[in-house]
């Protein structure tokens, strides 16, 4: 359960460097201010929408002839909307509908579609494990994300039997940073806790780091999945942290516990 936004306290005076993609950055660091934080925005993943193609528009008008649909990010969720908005006036009956999150999910819900997303976790493999896509033979599957991604949905819907037709709406890009404004942010700012929320952007901080001679791997890690966080500890960080959740108030709350040394529902990745 999320933590109410009221509640958010104990971080007076903290150091907090947020890593993820604009708009979720300055929306999370927000949350952290309310707690008392000084929270920096770091972005190291640039999303920039597709240019539309005939193949794309090919399979938004055949929207209808899909059994599943599956979205990985609210990013990618809100441009199928825009999408959608533009072709369908009324979206068609019958669809399954997925979400990897619960900010996805949520982006969805909003249009009034009904969401099959886990009950606990908000991974691809927890996804994966939905009943309505374990029988999938000979059913087609759309999968809405970036150009570029991870496959073990794709593969293992195939495997399965599954028709999958993949749905790209953006690519992602690392930002170039002066090497003074890196330095200001992991060298001067020092920050007692990172925010990566993605492989792709771990991997990008730790290139970084090693670009820039600068060292936070004894810092706090917050990091989605344990897969996530055994990436970490391979590259050499000491303290990776999975949260309860991705909600906002719930990585607020996670690294408030850590950092105060309570266990706050919130985990170490072990």
């Amino acid at each position: 359960m999320a933590t109410p936004h009221a509640e958010l306290t104990g971080l007076d005076g903290r150091r907090i460097l947020i890593c993820r993609p604009e708009p979720e950055a300055s929306r999370l660091a927000e949350r952290f201010r309310a707690a008392g934080a000084d929270a920096r925005v770091f972005s190291l993943i640039n999303r920039t929408p597709l240019p539309e193609t005939p193949e794309r528009r090919t399979l938004i008008l055949n929207l209808d002839q899909f059994t599943h649909i599956i979205t990985v990010s609210p990013y990618a969720a809100r441009l199928l909307l825009d999408e959608l908005d533009t072709w369908w006036p009324q979206i068609p009956s019958g669809i399954r509908w997925y979400a990897v999150g619960a900010g996805t999910a949520a982006v969805l819900a909003d249009q009034g579609l009904s969401i099959r997303k886990p009950a606990s976790g908000w991974t691809s493999e927890a996804l994966l494990a939905l009943p309505s896509l374990t029988q999938v033979d000979g059913e087609r599957v759309l999968l809405v994300r970036g150009e570029d991604g991870r496959e073990l949905i794709r593969e293992t819907l195939e495997a399965r039997g599954a028709r999958v037709s993949l749905l790209p709406l953006y690519q992602r890009t690392v930002p170039e940073y002066p090497p003074e404004q890196v330095h200001r942010l992991l060298g001067e700012f020092a920050p007692e806790a990172v925010i990566t929320l993605s492989g792709e952007t771990l991997n990008n901080l730790i290139a970084l780091c090693a670009n820039s001679s600068h060292n936070l791997y004894d810092r706090l890690l917050i990091v989605p999945a344990e897969r996530i966080a055994e990436q970490a500890r391979a590259a050499g960080f000491e303290n990776p942290c999975i949260p309860g959740s991705l909600a906002d108030n719930d990585i607020v709350a996670a690294v408030a516990a850590q950092l105060n040394g309570q266990d706050g529902g919130s985990g170490k990745a072990k």
